[in-house]
């Protein structure tokens, strides 16, 4: 099928949600029911086909995250199960980046966990189109208008309630549709398979009935036909309000919700219904935007087949020692052997195959128009972010924001013999990663690598020793701190030295100060342009922005800090490169020293999940540990502490917590801003 008709049957959704919410469960659903798989792999047995990694099977959660293609109703929908697990947010951003729209997983129990409301707050920030699910109705605790509630609160949403459970906890037997006004139950003999629409039970209609009446007001308030309707009384049929959905999700105006037990294989079907009729295709959503890389103007490409190709790279993969790069592909056609410019690096290279991924199985194709998410063999040096585009017809895409680690061990391989495999294995690990860093202490020859958690650390240990054999010693988790300054400086550097029996001199006069915490870096050169050669200015202000990567107090890359280029004095004959050099990068390191420099460190936000009985106890161990108490909640008989604490004290708190609960407190910790150390 070509053209428009193709692209508007395409969906790509990724499934998004707090570890333990049940992704990769209903994943497993999906593909079972859509025909994809002919039995549902579980989880808790290390069976699941989207968690295809040995480390993702032995630990029963999602690491990486997993592309595979369904069809359902005519739709084709590309999936991808994201982790939901903070050490491997990285995998949830750069897959958002290049979705149409998301399904956010909430546990009946849990709730709005930390982890979803990063996640979907990611969502937010690429404006992706949501919907819902409410799953584990079926468990002890399940509080379905709860979490509707915690929706609203704590996410902003404004709920399309779509189906309502019948029974909760160990009755729960069924949904309601509140649209074809229908109960929904389902054959358990058949692994949920089949279902069938019953009338709903006289105890129930009022229920149902109100609940349909509020999803009728809420698409009165966002959407103007059926406004209409609903002022006018005029009866409002099935069409209009599934047409209503749709513009309300695509719009961002409304989130439409269903409910279920994934692991019961209660509610799917509902759910894919709403994927394929609600959730935009890549027609449905803006063109993608870029910039022409040598005129800096904007241009749009359009989700077409017959304009120039413009596409992402959003994940890279080792497979088997050679590079597969996933791709979303915006406009035009990726056909394999095509050569591709990738403007960001200037460089053109030659796909060799094109491949339709499912998990880690795969189809070979021989092209993959717009809207397609593949993935490509032969793209040597191409890495996260980067564009591939026509040649004749350059465009750059906005890249992908790589998040900064926060811990760092040292590592040295077992035996001498193993160092150039130990190095090879981490280059290889460093491309597919962008939040893994590599490098080499100066001061006592260690390599360093560096991550967003300890779970992180653990697992790329884990994967040199299994898939590179290249097994090595690791030392203890250390924090990775940042610096920044408290004062404003102004500060002159004169640089006047012999050099290669040359004298060399020149003169540069620089203005730090801080910036509020989490502005990032700003530098800008204002010295007048007569006072240096051409580009000269450029070649300092570069200085600078390296000598931000190396503090003052312990060498920790500089934060939130404003540098301005004032003055310069460049004497012809005398002067030269190198002394301008000297002076700046002279310059930045007096003037922090003079301004207050300060060691920050990473602060981590905590939601602690603990019996009543052991408050007092959990509480008192994080005032030790340097924690601040931010909120108190009930939930049923736990409390929930909202808290802040620093990551260097936060080390190995699973165990404590278990001890101090008899194993009954859980946590979840995710990175929140960084302040002065204490």
């Amino acid at each position: 099928m070509a053209g428009e008709n193709r692209i508007k049957l395409i969906r790509n959704i990724g499934i998004i949600a707090h570890i333990d919410a049940g992704k990769t469960t209903l994943t497993e659903r999906i593909l079972f029911y859509t025909g994809k798989t002919h039995k549902i792999g579980e989880v808790h047995d290390g069976q699941a086909t989207m968690d295809w990694m040995p480390e993702e099977q032995e630990r029963g959660i999602t690491i990486t995250s997993a592309v595979t293609t369904c069809y359902w109703q005519g739709k084709e929908i590309h999936i991808i199960d994201t982790p939901g697990h903070v050490d491997f947010t990285i995998e949830v951003e750069r897959s958002l980046r290049v979705l149409d729209g998301a399904i956010g997983v909430f546990c009946a129990v849990g709730g709005v966990e930390p982890q979803s409301e990063t996640v979907w707050h990611q969502a937010d920030k690429y404006g992706v189109p949501k919907m819902a699910f409410i799953n584990k109705m079926d468990r002890l605790g399940a509080d379905f208008w709860g979490v509707i509630g915690q929706l609203k609160e704590r996410l902003g949403v404004n709920p399309l309630i779509l189906n309502i459970p019948s029974g909760s906890e160990e009755s729960f037997g069924g949904v309601f549709d509140l649209i074809k006004e229908r109960l929904i139950v389902w054959n358990e003999g058949n692994q949920g398979m089949e279902f069938e629409e019953r009338p709903i039970p006289d105890g129930y209609k009022e229920e149902a009935a109100r609940a349909r009446n509020g999803l009728i007001e809420t698409l009165a308030d966002v959407d103007d036909t059926i406004m209409e309707k609903y002022l006018a009384e005029t009866p409002i049929d099935e069409k209009d309000i599934h047409e209503a959905i749709r513009r309300a999700c695509i719009s961002l105006k409304g989130v439409p919700v269903f409910c279920g037990s994934a692991l019961r294989n209660k509610g799917v079907q509902p759910l894919l219904h709403g994927v394929a009729h609600y959730l935009p295709s890549p027609l449905d959503i803006p063109p993608v935007k870029g910039v022409n890389p040598a005129t800096g103007e904007e241009i749009e490409r359009p989700a077409k087949d017959n304009v120039p190709l413009s596409a992402l790279a959003f994940k890279i993969q080792m497979d088997q020692g050679r590079k597969m790069v996933y791709t979303r592909v915006y406009s035009g056609v990726l056909h394999a052997g095509d050569e591709v410019l990738n403007p960001g690096k200037g460089i053109k290279e030659r796909t060799a195959r094109i491949l339709q991924m499912h998990a880690n199985k795969r189809e070979r194709i021989d092209e993959a128009g717009a809207g397609n998410i593949v993935a490509v063999m032969g793209l040597k040096d191409t890495t996260t972010g980067d564009t591939l585009c026509d040649p004749a017809h350059p465009v750059l895409l906005e890249p992908i924001e790589a998040y900064q680690p926060v811990i760092s061990v040292a590592i040295e391989p077992k035996t001498t013999g193993d160092e150039e495999k130990v190095e090879l294995a981490l280059k290889k690990l460093a491309d597919e990663d962008p939040t893994f860093k590599v490098r080499m202490d100066e001061d006592t020859g260690q390599t360093i690598i560096s991550g967003m958690g300890e779970l992180h650390l653990e697992v790329l240990v884990h994967r040199l020793l299994r898939e590179f054999n290249a097994p090595v010693t690791v030392g203890k988790p250390q924090v990775v701190y940042r610096e920044t300054i408290q004062d404003a400086v102004t500060w002159e550097e004169h640089f006047d030295k012999e050099i290669a029996g040359r004298r060399q001199t020149a003169a540069i006069t620089l203005e730090a100060g801080p910036r509020a915490r989490g502005e990032g870096n700003m530098v800008a050169n204002h010295i007048p342009p007569e006072k240096l050669p051409p580009g000269y200015g450029d070649m300092a202000l570069e200085v600078i922005k390296q000598g931000l990567e190396s503090g003052v107090i312990r060498g920790f890359p500089i934060v939130d800090i404003k540098v301005e280029l004032k003055d310069a004095s460049f004497q012809e004959g005398l002067s030269s490169d190198i002394a301008l050099r000297a002076a700046a990068s002279i310059g930045l390191k007096h003037a922090c020293e003079h301004a207050s420099p300060v060691l920050l460190e990473p602060m981590m936000r905590l939601e602690i999940l603990v019996p009543e009985s052991y408050l007092g106890e959990v509480i008192g161990d994080l005032n030790t540990r340097g924690g601040r108490i931010e909120h108190i909640e009930p939930r049923g008989p736990i409390q929930v502490i909202r808290a802040v604490a620093p990551l260097a004290q936060m080390f190995g708190y699973s165990t404590a917590l278990r001890s101090a609960t008899q194993g009954r407190g859980t946590f979840s910790m995710v990175f929140s801003h960084y302040d002065p150390v204490h």
